[in-house]
């Protein structure tokens, strides 16, 4: 029912470590799928963002209590918060590209498009 008030954990290095790669994968991912355009992008681009939050919780409130908690808070507020709404942002921007329906060109102007441009 309760936490304990100290733990100690003995593998903070494989964990961040784990962590980090997860998150330079889904973001290399994301880049990648985003210079070939491609319509996938989004499942990392998600990724990415969801990850970049918890980055920034755990940063902040691992070092919470100490000196460094200001460098964490400062990443948290003009890095990885920003890149993660501007993920979401663009995730946003995509899907409703996708799933709006296309306007119908009126047959008559599509066909006399056609006959102008043939040869």
């Amino acid at each position: 029912m309760t936490l304990p008030s100290d733990y100690r954990v003995h593998a903070w290095r494989t964990t961040w470590v784990g962590f980090d790669i997860l998150l330079f994968t889904a973001l290399g991912t994301t880049a990648i799928l985003g210079m070939r355009r491609h319509r996938a992008v989004v499942i990392p681009a998600l990724a990415a963002a969801v990850l970049l939050v918890c980055d920034a919780w755990f940063d902040v409130s691992l070092e919470f209590g100490t000196p460094d908690v200001w460098v964490s808070a400062a990443l948290a507020l003009f890095v990885e918060l920003p890149m993660a709404a501007f993920l979401v942002q663009r995730t946003h921007v995509l899907l409703r590209l996708q799933w709006t329906p296309q306007q119908t060109v009126d047959t008559t102007e599509r066909d006399a498009r056609e006959r102008s441009a043939r040869p």
